[in-house]
């Protein structure tokens, strides 16, 4: 079984890749999106958004990182591919279900699921652009208002050459409602001969083990489960127990001194209240501390609320 950490945008940075890679076996992550327009992008937007670049490729702990593309022209993602992996990322993976309407109204993400001629041209241009022994891949959702071309864009990649495919099992119009339809992938795996990983509703060790069951596949990617439940992969592929809410108090300093140290310390009280509405799923007690410290702006007042959280815990 492999276990992949999805490329979630505006959450899973450097540092949230550094920390979940850290306590987790993943076999794989994948970093938030590069926008790729009309041009070939510089070294420095790479490095920026993966510093692991300058470390071969891999997170502190060695987990292997996969620069992901979105765009919609096929020679400038071939292009930016070729870059990518010149740089040191393992592989390159297109971003086909980005929902998000900005992304969408300039055509780029999931818009291009109504365009399965299109994803086959960027994803054939990327894979004659990058060299043969480095993957070259692809995550969707199931389509954009309706499901009616599901299979047509899998085969499209698959066609395209893809070394495999992430299958969100949602549309763009459903968003992140449940529930997921997993079903959906279990018809892609059987009609394509590349592996499919499954991604959508997976919070838990049961919820895997129910995808895997009913899509047929060994790979999953988790993404919101495993801001929720910090050890998510652990619990998949170890039978490990769930983080208590102590530990995840202490992943949560550690996250704090990475960021305040890091590039984006002024985001920090943004990005500390945005993963706490994921952790209100898992821990009652994070909706408790939340609510003292979502009145705090400033660094050093929601520092000291989750200090004085560790005291008393």
């Amino acid at each position: 079984m492999r276990v992949i950490l999805a490329p979630m945008e505006g959450v899973v940075d450097d540092h949230m890749r550094d920390l979940l890679s850290s306590i987790n076996p993943y076999d794989l992550v994948v970093t938030e999106f590069v926008r790729v327009v009309n041009q070939l992008l510089p070294d420095k937007v790479y490095y920026k958004l993966c510093p692991e670049l300058h470390h071969g490729g891999k997170t502190p702990s060695g987990t292997p990182v996969r620069v992901q593309l979105l765009g919609q022209h096929p020679q400038w993602m071939a292009e930016n591919a070729y870059k990518a992996v010149a740089l040191g990322s393992h592989g390159v993976d297109a971003n086909f279900g980005c929902p998000a309407k900005m992304v969408n109204k300039s055509n780029g993400g999931a818009i291009l699921l109504r365009s399965p001629d299109t994803i086959h041209d960027i994803v054939k241009a990327m894979r004659q652009a990058v060299p043969a022994e480095q993957p070259v891949t692809a995550k969707i959702r199931l389509g954009f208002e309706d499901k009616s071309l599901f299979l047509e864009n899998a085969r499209a990649i698959y066609e395209a050459g893809a070394t495999e495919i992430a299958v969100h099992a949602r549309t763009k119009v459903e968003g992140y409602k449940p529930p997921a339809y997993w079903e959906y992938i279990s018809e892609i795996k059987q009609a394509l001969p590349i592996p499919v990983i499954a991604n959508g509703e997976i919070w838990n060790k049961t919820d895997a083990q129910r995808c895997i069951e009913i899509t047929g596949t060994n790979d999953i990617m988790v993404g919101r489960g495993a801001i929720s439940l910090p050890n998510l992969a652990d619990t998949i592929k170890n039978d490990r127990a769930a983080y208590t809410w102590a530990q995840t108090l202490v992943l949560l300093k550690q996250y704090t001194q990475r960021e305040l140290n890091g590039r984006k310390a002024d985001y920090f009280p943004s990005r500390i209240k945005q993963w706490f509405t994921y952790l209100n799923r898992q821990y009652p007690e994070a909706d408790s501390l939340f609510r003292q410290l979502r009145v705090f702006k400033t660094t050093a007042d929601i520092v000291e609320v989750l200090n004085k959280a560790q005291a008393e815990d």
